[in-house]
């Protein structure tokens, strides 16, 4: 998440969101938070409500969840999907920013 927070401004530049859905409840993800300075949302799913919708996998064998990217667009359209093999297996931000790109262009040919 220091990768995302060193920047967000990239992010917020292409009119973008971060949202990070975690395991943790609401107290653990508000201190994890608050610790870190994030700038981004932070949204605890100890119940695994949310990700489960986006088929993020739950491995024993791997302590717990793997990875998920999605990029939801502005119609609530899942555009790009990730899923990690293992928690260091995430798409570099440049990768998702060079998928953003396009994905704002449409938005705003649309309007």
């Amino acid at each position: 998440m220091a990768q995302l927070r060193q920047e967000y401004d990239k992010f917020t530049a292409l009119d973008t969101e971060i949202v990070v859905v975690g395991p943790e409840d609401s107290k653990a993800f508000a201190a994890y938070w608050q610790k870190h300075n994030l700038p981004f949302v932070g949204l605890p799913d100890p119940t695994h409500t949310v990700l489960k919708k986006y088929g993020q996998e739950v491995s024993l064998f791997k302590f717990g969840r793997q990875p998920a990217q999605v990029l939801i667009d502005k119609h609530g359209e899942a555009r790009f999907v990730h899923y990690g093999h293992d928690p260091s297996d995430i798409p570099a931000n440049q990768e998702i920013l060079d998928l953003l790109k396009p994905m704002n262009e449409e938005n705003h040919a649309s309007h």
